[in-house]
């Protein structure tokens, strides 16, 4: 049988559990992958890009920005379908509910996603995040993560920290239709 030194042990458990730390909590390439085919079924169904559907902005607040646009319903990404809300997050020199009305694209800051995906993540609602700049690639946080799946899960700030304190439970403020 073969002796393990102590000292062999411990720094094989730690080394464990530092690369467990390590593995990124979302960004990773999967979750990017995702997001990007989520992209595309958003600029499908007109929620973004060139033919978007755009709604009645109103002043919003951080962190998603001075004025905001939001909408929501259904939408099939990858033979599933489920709820998706989707925020446009304005900003800029003279960015207001009307400026913002009158010409969108020029103040779009980014879009924030919220798409629901059945047995994804049961502990948080089910929710997929993303945040995506204007042209639909990943913002990233300052550490350069992609801001893609389970966001900030844990963490004392980010999409999942913020949107526990929603009434109702679904992580949704502006209703509680979605559950």
């Amino acid at each position: 049988m073969k002796r393990i030194h102590w000292r062999s042990a411990i720094f094989s458990a730690l080394l464990t559990i530092g690369t467990a730390a390590l593995a990124a909590p979302f960004g990773d390439k999967d979750d990017v992958e995702y997001a990007a085919k989520l992209w595309r079924a958003l600029e499908k169904a007109h929620f973004v890009g060139k033919h978007a559907v755009y709604s009645t902005p109103y002043t919003g607040k951080h962190p998603h920005g001075a004025v905001l646009d939001t909408i929501d319903g259904e939408l099939k990404v990858r033979g599933e379908t489920g709820p998706v809300i989707v925020k446009r997050n304005y900003g800029g020199e003279g960015a207001s509910k009307q400026s913002v009305g009158n010409d969108p694209k020029k103040y779009l800051m980014a879009v924030t996603v919220m798409y629901k995906r059945k047995g994804y993540d049961p502990d948080d609602g089910d929710w997929f995040w993303a945040k995506y700049n204007p042209d639909g690639s990943l913002a990233k946080n300052p550490k350069g993560m992609a801001l893609a799946g389970r966001v900030a899960k844990g963490a004392s700030e980010g999409c999942i920290a913020c949107h526990k304190a929603a009434p109702g439970g679904d992580f949704v403020f502006n209703n509680d239709r979605i559950k």
